[in-house]
């Protein structure tokens, strides 16, 4: 079980069937993670992309403080169905684009795409490895999905660390830690 923290379904608590493997994003790391991200952006305004998806803890938080542009990219079909299930259900239906897939293969085929993003937030299982961790990095960063002035943000274990040239920022809540990339890119 997980909640919404704030905007139109504030306190809102969502309650995933007993069965799914989920780890859902703490209350209070997630807290601080959108008194970062609203701090920068205008969430009204923005396109996010949420990789590694499962069962919608943040696609669900942007889209109850009003982001009407949200793609959650989950490979489980039950996870993805239910962040399906439940948008409809708080409608946010029309805010959220659900697609199952595997986000590596997704983030291939969606090279120099015409789609861009603000923000793109990826929580990988906490047992992905550095070189996996290496190379979705480099699959955002590399292939034209983020907006000029976008940001990568990775969840993952404090223990884990990005000696990447992008790394803006690190921000630790307890073992879980968000790690900001910045786009290096110049627009065109």
């Amino acid at each position: 079980m997980y909640r919404i923290i704030s905007g139109k379904w504030k306190a809102k608590k969502i309650a995933a069937p007993k069965n799914f493997d989920v780890r859902p994003t703490t209350d209070f790391a997630k807290e601080a993670l959108f008194s970062i991200v609203e701090n920068k952006y205008d969430l009204e305004f923005c396109s996010v992309l949420d990789l590694f998806a499962g069962i919608g803890s943040i696609t669900l938080e942007f889209a109850s403080r009003d982001c009407k542009d949200i793609t959650a990219v989950e490979l489980n079909p039950k996870h993805a169905g239910f962040i399906n299930s439940t948008a409809q259900e708080l409608d946010m239906g029309l805010q959220v684009n659900v697609q199952r897939a595997d986000v590596f293969d997704w983030l291939k085929r969606k090279r120099n795409h015409e789609k861009k993003y603000d923000i793109i937030f990826a929580d990988a299982p906490f047992e992905t490895d550095e070189s996996k961790y290496n190379e979705l990095i480099d699959l955002v960063l590399n292939n034209g999905l983020l907006k000029p002035n976008g940001v990568l943000i990775v969840e993952h274990q404090s223990k884990q660390k990005f000696p990447h040239q992008t790394l803006k920022d690190t921000r630790k809540y307890g073992n879980v830690s968000f790690s900001f990339f910045e786009n290096l890119q110049q627009p065109e």
